[in-house]
């Protein structure tokens, strides 16, 4: 092990929220300690899950595995919490330009560099990509809507299909992986503000913690969880292994009728879950 990483392996050790978790990982990172990379970020999200350069982190650590599909959305969490992330848009960039979305491409890495001009990565990486539009005839002039805009159209078609039908679907419904990335449903705070991918963020650390508390009492695999507030009740359940499903509602619905709501909302989780498999 080699002296930087036994020393911030030490500072994270003796203290566990420390931010010293990113330049660990990402050393991890760079010399192919990927599974050691890994577990490292998602201990740090787990704590930090509104972090973006976590997410950009964990992103390029998935892109190294070879799991594109995943490092996609991680650097869609990371854009969803700062629209300007270089790093994100970096990642997402390179992504399209191997399945040849050219433009898409073009409009990420342009993204990157308005943060860091002097990026030589970036300019070069922009540079085979108008290379390659021009040897395609293509038109970079009016690139497709692509990151958070992508992101938050794909969300819309997900929230009809997973909750069609109910009660909340748009407003109410929430279904979350074991990362904390959106799979349907919405949430707007009292103001009318989208607040459904911060909360999602939030929910796989809350899984994780309910997960725990549940075997260190020695009560199995945790079920339900119900939350009564003055200004509203919250019904957490956990349709599959991998996801947990929030319900949010006025604190005057009865606690009877929201676990009913949950567990209908539970049903057409699993089936459309199950619909993609």
């Amino acid at each position: 092990m080699s002296e930087d990483i036994r020393v911030m392996t030490a500072q994270l050790a003796a203290d566990p929220t420390s931010l010293v978790f990113l330049p660990l990982a990402e050393a991890l990172r760079q010399r192919k300690r990927l599974d050691a990379a890994r577990k490292v970020v998602l201990a740090g999200l787990s704590r930090y899950p509104e972090l973006a350069d976590a997410h950009n982190l964990y992103g390029r650590i998935l892109g190294d595995h070879g799991d594109f599909e995943q490092a996609f959305d991680e650097w869609g969490i990371a854009l969803r919490l700062d629209p300007d992330h270089a790093g994100a848009h970096k990642g997402i960039g390179f992504l399209y330009f191997v399945a040849g979305k050219l433009d898409q491409a073009l409009e990420h890495l342009q993204a990157a560099q308005a943060t860091f001009p002097d990026d030589e990565g970036v300019a070069a990486a922009m540079a085979r990509v108008r290379e390659a539009l021009e040897l395609d005839g293509s038109d970079a002039a009016e690139p497709s809507p692509t990151g958070p805009a992508r992101v938050e159209e794909e969300a819309e078609d997900i929230t009809e299909q997973v909750f069609a039908g109910l009660e909340g679907a748009e407003n109410g419904l929430l279904l979350v992986d074991q990362h904390g990335q959106r799979l349907g449903g919405g949430l707007l705070s009292p103001a009318g503000q989208d607040v459904a991918d911060r909360v999602a963020a939030h929910l796989a650390g809350v899984s994780r913690e309910a997960t725990r508390a549940a075997r260190l009492l020695e009560m199995g695999d945790w079920e339900t969880v119900t939350v009564e507030s003055g200004d509203g009740n919250l019904h957490l359940a956990s349709p599959t292994a991998d996801t947990v499903l929030l319900v949010v509602r006025q604190s005057a619905i009865p606690l009877g009728r929201l676990a009913a709501l949950s567990e209908r909302a539970a049903n057409a989780a699993r089936a459309w879950l199950e619909s993609l498999t």
